[in-house]
């Protein structure tokens, strides 16, 4: 195997996600031989203070890889500023890097598979991405390969290289034409049907994304990401604290395969999963009704109504 790939870890309030995320990392067999950069952003308020204290108190303790590199911000950058700026100063110095969240538990041999994967599709301009999740899809019984395609990249745990990185325009300067073409919006669907609307609210303002305007990159360049059938990473972060993800939802529970993937050195498009993974992420009527408070104003009221009921 060629040199491994940094690891870039983002960590904000959540010091019990943290030490647990990061002790997943540290049990990994390549874990010693492995650097880690660890990203913690500043509070955004008052309230926060006291557990981003918490968190880097224990970033600071980190034991049991290669090396270990912490930056503070001094001020709140928000997740999407966070990693755009964390990774890309990584690719300044290195070809390829495996991205984590605070809020991922990852598998035992995690790190051995994203680098084996980030080896083995390196030279193949089809694969923008791998990732270490996979949700819970159907797939037909004759498929038999241990990892899948999907035109869809995801957040929660995944790798790529400098070259694919680059090519992404983080503005959406195309947004405008794109938005009056039906058969490209369509298209970009193919993903799921949420893809479009993500991308719709980020460039109103109404969420700030980074995953959507990297997906979309990833549809401009017809370009996919490998998925695993049994999935390398867990989400901890569907709870009432979390920024981005809150409440519960146990659709996206996986159990965790520590078993050793075959990677194929190529993979092909199976209609019968791409629709399966394009059907799960597809928006219910919950979600297009999310969809419509946040493009018109009273998300944040809904969000309250929802937690009145749950306490």
């Amino acid at each position: 195997m060629d040199k491994l790939a940094p690891i870039a870890l983002f960590v904000y309030n959540r010091p019990s996600e943290t030490a647990k995320a990061i002790e997943a990392l540290r049990i990994n067999s390549l874990a010693k031989k492995s650097e880690i950069f660890i990203f913690s952003d500043a509070p955004k308020s008052k309230e926060e203070e006291e557990k981003v204290k918490q968190v880097r108190a224990i970033i600071h303790q980190i034991a049991g890889f290669k090396s270990v590199r912490i930056t503070e911000a001094e001020e709140n950058k928000g997740l999407a500023n966070s990693i755009i700026q964390g990774v890309k100063e990584l690719m300044s110095k290195y070809d390829k890097v495996i991205v984590m969240e605070d809020d991922l538990i990852c598998s035992l041999d995690y790190l051995e598979y994203m680098n084996e994967a980030l080896e083995v599709y390196q030279n193949n301009k089809l694969i923008w991405s791998i990732s270490g999740y996979t949700p819970n899809l159907s797939f037909p019984k004759a498929f038999e390969e241990q990892v899948y395609l999907s035109s869809r990249g995801c957040s929660w745990g995944w790798a790529t290289w400098k070259d694919r990185w680059k090519k992404v325009d983080w503005g959406v300067a195309d947004f405008e034409d794109f938005k009056k073409d039906k058969e490209r919006r369509e298209a970009f669907n193919q993903g799921g049907n949420d893809l479009y609307k993500l991308l719709e609210l980020h460039m109103l303002g109404k969420v700030d994304s980074w995953a959507i305007r990297w997906c979309y990159s990833q549809f401009k360049r017809n370009t996919y990401t490998v998925y695993p059938v049994k999935s390398k990473i867990s989400n901890h972060g569907f709870n009432l604290n979390g920024t981005h993800n809150r409440g519960k939802d146990s659709r996206w529970d996986v159990e965790l395969c520590s078993e050793k993937i075959q990677l194929p050195e190529t993979v092909s498009i199976d209609k019968e999963v791409f629709n399966s993974f394009k059907n799960y992420y597809d928006l219910d009527w919950v979600g297009r009704s999310g969809y419509f408070s946040r493009k018109y104003g009273f998300y944040g009221f809904a969000q309250k109504f929802k937690r009145m009921f749950r306490k």
